[in-house]
């Protein structure tokens, strides 16, 4: 059952944040003038990126899942998928 109940958490976190962050991010690029429907979905891609390293290294010590498995991301993982993501970020209105 806590398997099912962190299934459900990560799925919201994910779900809204993801979400809200999204059109934030497309917000933006709309008002600098960035055409949103060509290169929207990078912004969104970055948004998930930066959830999965929130996720990994805060969110999954305070869940109900207690089992294997919880340790965080090694600081390189960690440093390479936030640079992606700020690179990610940063794409759309240069291209």
């Amino acid at each position: 059952m806590k398997v099912l109940l962190e299934l459900m958490r990560i799925i919201l976190i994910f779900g809204i944040a993801g979400t809200f962050f999204s059109v934030m991010v497309n917000g933006i690029y709309s008002n600098i003038g960035v055409n949103t429907e060509q290169f929207g979905w990078l912004g969104s891609v970055a948004i998930l990126l930066l959830l999965f390293v929130w996720y990994r290294n805060k969110l999954q010590f305070s869940g109900w899942y207690a089992g294997r498995g919880k340790e965080k991301l090694p600081k390189t993982a960690t440093r390479v998928l936030i640079i992606c993501s700020l690179l990610l970020l940063c794409a759309p209105p240069i291209l």
